[in-house]
């Protein structure tokens, strides 16, 4: 790649829109830079004084419009050619001719030529200065147009990275959430197709619970983001489920502060918190148990998560973070970067307090 000053320039002053030839920096600064020269010649100006501005801001108005001109036409310039080269000399070239018809007009009807008279020295000292200013004055807009234009790249680019990023993370998201949902739907069929086996009475009843959950639960399931009422749901749907399947060791409650349930989370973060308490707590234990899951608001604003059961406890069970808690524990990470926790601890006498906390404001 060409990453020249001049190559950078050719590429940057391409043809634009006719609206931006009046755009307010370019008439600023022309305006500027005319009101330097009429203040300039003021001094020993023995005419009216609006003759001169007429003069200079005509000339100023003239050299505007062929900068604009020559950055629409023509469409297409030979390779050789570049566009910011051609403008900068159009602008240069017109200096002398915007001044010879500047200094026509004002010369009084019958009046001889004013490049037969002292005007002529008038007529030189305006070209000459206005061939030293306009050019670089052009050169200089040219060049800010491209730190403006390059700018602009930048915050483009940074933008659609950020957007990138954002799809990625999306992207990921349902990766791991597309990959708990089978871990949590063979876990539960399995559980009725122990029932079935058995003989159990309550299967039919059992089955027909479960198609009603699924029902509610599978179109939640590939969503970007649940609320933690529609979290709460599931989990009370699934306990229903597996309280049925042992109802003489599981007992199970909620405890829900007012407003968390319009908070955000990822689908199925709290579900995989209870179902890793019934698989490996309640399950293994002979006398079953208890689990208390609670949804608080703390004093800080952030949001904690609990699921705390009577189970076999950690070192029983020999589970520390298993597979679908691991999942999770990177969906919070994607979900919440650093500000998310999870965290298991013992109960005592036996059990296992697993705990999520996160800030609600993301």
């Amino acid at each position: 790649m060409n990453s020249s000053p001049y190559a950078q320039l050719n590429a940057l002053a391409a043809p634009s829109d006719w609206r931006a030839l009046f755009g307010w920096p370019r008439v600023r600064t022309v305006a500027i830079v005319c009101a330097l020269f009429t203040l300039l010649f003021s001094f020993g100006w023995d005419a009216q004084l609006w003759q001169l501005v007429a003069r200079v801001y005509g000339v100023g108005l003239a050299l505007l419009l062929v900068f604009g001109l020559f950055e629409q036409w023509p469409r297409r310039l030979p390779t050789w050619m570049a566009r910011w080269a051609l403008q900068v000399a159009a602008v240069g070239a017109t200096v002398p001719l915007a001044f010879f018809v500047a200094f026509l007009l004002s010369t009084a009807a019958g009046a001889p030529p004013f490049w037969k008279t002292a005007r002529l020295e008038g007529f030189m000292t305006f070209t000459f200065l206005g061939m030293l200013v306009a050019p670089w004055t052009a050169l200089a807009a040219l060049l800010r147009h491209r730190e403006a234009k390059v700018e602009k790249q930048a915050i483009d680019f940074a933008l659609e990275r950020s957007e990138m990023a954002r799809q990625a993370l999306d992207a990921r998201m349902r990766l791991l959430t597309a990959q708990a949902q089978p871990h949590f739907l063979f876990n539960t069929l399995a559980n009725v197709q122990a029932l079935v086996e058995a003989g159990s009475p309550r299967a039919p009843k059992l089955l027909e619970s479960l198609t009603s959950y699924l029902r509610a639960a599978v179109p939640r399931l590939d969503g970007a983001a649940n609320t933690l009422g529609q979290e709460l749901e599931l989990v009370r749907a699934y306990l229903e489920l597996m309280q049925m399947r042992m109802p003489d060791r599981l007992a199970f409650a909620l405890h829900v502060d007012a407003g968390v349930q319009l908070l955000s989370c990822p689908p199925m973060t709290l579900l995989t918190l209870v179902e890793n308490a019934v698989q490996h707590g309640i399950d293994p234990s002979e006398e079953g148990g208890r689990i208390d899951v609670r949804a608080e608001r703390l004093e800080d604003g952030r949001c904690r998560l609990s699921v705390v059961d009577t189970g076999v406890g950690l070192q029983a069970s020999g589970s520390g973070l298993g597979t679908g808690l691991v999942a999770l524990r990177e969906r919070l990470l994607w979900a919440y970067g650093g500000s998310a926790t999870l965290e298991l601890s013992e109960v005592t006498p036996h059990g296992v307090n697993a705990t999520i906390e996160f800030s609600e404001a993301t």
